[in-house]
């Protein structure tokens, strides 16, 4: 006999205003929405890095000669390649667009500075460390819950743009299935399910994109493990990047 499907629901918070500097982002979603233990608490990149004051003006950055070379190739503005180049901690691509890793190991276009909703000459960088803004948060709601952080970017080989988790706390960016049985009775020896990277496209799909100004979503429902192995992976077992001589 089979079991019935685990009810998963999702809740876009709506209501939240426009997130400033020095926000309490828990208190303002704790006043529109009941937090229950066991829920996963998806909030877009954005709100956080407002908060914790990431928000920069163009002008903050003095490019460099490299920058300003760079910025020519790319049709861009030297003083937004610049703030790329301070957030990165490396350059894997430099043409046709600059993809970079992350001071926190994350890999994306421009280091995932986004120039969407902030203003003429604001740029907006993600929090310096998401994994600990997420613990940060998750602490303050005070509840047994889970905390993503999302964010949008690119994937190889593949049209458009997802949703992926850069910070998570109280939930495993991975699910393990590796010494599993499959319905024939072999055990499965590489598969590891990236479940915070699930329910991150899962939440944005609920988000939407442009001026739609609901950055936060529940899950609820949903069974989900606490430990496990990290999203990035190290740099010595990526392959893409050994073949970009990385």
């Amino acid at each position: 006999m089979s079991e019935p499907a685990a009810s998963l629901k999702g809740y876009l918070i709506r209501g939240l205003p426009i997130i400033k500097e020095g926000d309490d982002i828990p208190t303002l979603i704790q006043s529109l929405f009941e937090i229950e233990d066991g829920d996963v608490i998806c909030l877009a990149s954005t709100i956080v890095a407002k908060s914790e004051g990431r928000m920069r003006h163009l002008d903050d950055y003095q490019p460099s000669s490299y920058a300003i070379e760079a910025a020519r190739d790319l049709g861009k503005d030297p003083r937004f390649v610049q703030a790329v180049f301070e957030e990165s901690s490396d350059i894997l691509i430099e043409r046709p667009f600059l993809l970079t890793v992350t001071h926190f190991g994350h890999i994306g276009v421009n280091a995932g500075i986004d120039q969407s909703n902030v203003g003429d000459e604001m740029i907006l960088l993600l929090p310096i460390d998401p994994c600990s803004s997420a613990q940060r948060l998750r602490q303050a709601l005070g509840r047994d819950c889970a905390v993503i952080i999302t964010d949008t970017c690119g994937r190889p080989f593949r049209n458009g743009v997802a949703g992926v988790a850069v910070g998570w706390s109280g939930i495993a960016a991975l699910r393990d299935w590796r010494g599993e049985l499959d319905i024939h009775g072999r055990a499965l020896s590489i598969t590891q399910e990236a479940i915070a990277d699930e329910i991150a496209a899962a939440a944005n799909l609920l988000m939407g994109e442009a001026g739609d100004l609901t950055p936060a979503v529940v899950f609820r429902g949903l069974k989900y493990p606490r430990s496990g192995d990290d999203l990035f992976r190290a740099k010595e077992k990526d392959i893409i990047r050994s073949r970009l001589n990385r």
